[in-house]
């Protein structure tokens, strides 16, 4: 595990003891912290009894504690304690910013951070699987793989320091305040999570923050394919940020395609390309199809070219890259037609290449909704042969797409909706489960949702 002398003698509450939650309370422990923590599950609090008193911070006198650590989770602007966290004058926190605090401790390394509202995850998962191909030793961490601080540090190798690639939510970043990222990466800004934020102007200024919390020796890298994007990209260029943080410092790769990178510090330059060059290269790599990945393998190529891999080491990673599960996932091909599992799109934006990817598609969607419309997934209309709805928003989503003129059957839950596709759908067409939604209507989480989606075509004829 990550452990720090930065710790040692401070005090902390940890508040949510799933796996990062417990990965905390075990680095904090060995560091010589002094811990309380909590959890309304029992057997979690159970768990962890012999390494901190069990203690819920909302019961406790605050006062003179250097941090409450909570799961990302947590929303900040309802949950009781960032309140009570505010009246104490003690810091709320994440597990992200304890990593940034210990590494001081940790051998010689880089951190690549990525966030954005869709592509992040295909993004770290590409460039954290072309260092490693590359032979850097690197791992993930962060919103993917296993909780950063229950990892063990990075040792340095021959071909070079070792890199910590963090794919980072807009809960994490709110979470983070001294995360100074080698390369910060950001893939794009489109509505989402607007439960949690007071608009939409405020959760990209989340986004924004990665940014401002470089120094003037990291590199930003920017995909300006939208309006937010191209505003953070103008802001940092013309030196605009809190006064509390110093410019920060990018280095340019001129004739990169698919992102802005923003250049030195002080006199910045924005070196700009449409991710659309990359289209035409997309017969190479099977598991990065439509344009979206385009965008994902542009702001991955800028990354690895700032970190020093070389191109034929970047073509290798590209090429060998397996994809990840949930997303644009190729479950199997039964009677000719193919099943894909792209459940980890929780909202219509993350949808919408999914449909532009393939041509003739029988479409599963539904669940709890994030907006009342599908109107960035219209552009794809076309590539729609029928509509299957499920859970939560199912209505909503069948009255929409019956307005467009596609036919639609109701089947409430997934397995059904899987058997109505396959009685419906052709050789040489696509059954795709790319839900717009998120999963907690009827799974625990987008990943249960995309197993149930496999066991259910495994259990086709």
């Amino acid at each position: 595990m990550i452990t720090s002398r930065a710790f040692a003698g401070k005090r902390y509450a940890v508040l949510g003891l799933a796996r990062s939650g417990a990965a905390t309370v075990r680095a904090l422990a060995a560091s010589d912290a002094k811990v309380v923590a909590w959890d309304s599950d029992a057997a979690k609090r159970e768990a962890l009894a012999e390494l901190a008193p069990m203690k819920d911070p909302l019961e406790i006198n605050l006062k003179g504690f250097d941090g409450v650590v909570v799961s990302p989770g947590v929303p900040l602007n309802t949950h009781p304690i960032a309140k009570k966290a505010a009246d104490a004058g003690v810091p709320v926190i994440g597990d992200v910013e304890l990593f940034a605090q210990a590494r001081p401790d940790l051998p010689a390394h880089k951190v690549v951070g990525i966030t954005g509202t869709n592509g992040k995850s295909t993004t770290t998962a590409l460039i954290h699987h072309m260092l490693a191909t590359a032979g850097y030793p690197t791992t993930l961490g962060g919103n993917i793989g296993l909780p950063i601080l229950g990892q063990d540090p990075l040792a340095p190798n021959a071909k070079g320091e070792g890199v910590y690639v963090l794919e980072l939510s807009s809960f994490q970043i709110d979470l983070t305040r001294t995360l100074d990222c080698d390369v910060a990466v950001l893939t794009n800004i489109t509505p989402d999570h607007l439960d949690r934020y007071a608009s939409f102007a405020d959760y990209a200024r989340s986004k924004a923050r990665l940014f401002f919390m470089q120094t003037q020796d990291g590199t930003a890298v920017i995909a300006t394919d939208d309006e937010p994007t191209r505003r953070i990209a103008k802001a940092l260029r013309e030196g605009i940020r809190p006064a509390q943080t110093s410019q920060a410092a990018v280095t340019a790769a001129a004739g990169m395609p698919g992102g802005a990178v923003l250049g030195s510090a002080g006199n910045p330059e924005v070196v700009e390309a449409s991710s659309a060059a990359l289209l035409q290269y997309q017969h190479n790599w099977p598991t990065l199809q439509g344009p979206h990945n385009a965008q994902n393998v542009a702001c991955a190529v800028v990354t690895a070219r700032a970190l020093g891999l070389s191109d034929d080491e970047i073509r290798t990673g590209v090429r060998s890259y397996p994809g990840l599960p949930h997303r644009m996932e190729r479950v199997a091909e039964k009677r000719g037609v193919l099943y894909v599992n792209d459940s980890k799109a929780t909202n219509a934006t993350a949808t919408a290449p999914a449909l532009g990817a393939y041509k003739a598609i029988h479409w599963i969607l539904g669940g709890i909704a994030k907006t009342d419309d599908l109107d960035a997934c219209a552009p794809y209309y076309d590539h729609v042969l029928a509509g299957y709805t499920i859970g939560q928003a199912g209505p909503m989503f069948a009255g929409l797409l019956r307005a467009a003129g596609k036919p639609v059957t109701e089947s409430g839950t997934l397995d059904r909706a899987v058997r109505d596709a396959a009685a419906a759908a052709k050789p040489g067409e696509v059954v795709m489960l790319s839900p717009a939604c998120a999963s907690f209507d009827q799974f625990s989480d987008y990943e249960a949702r995309g197993r149930a989606f496999r066991e259910a075509v495994e259990e086709l004829a």
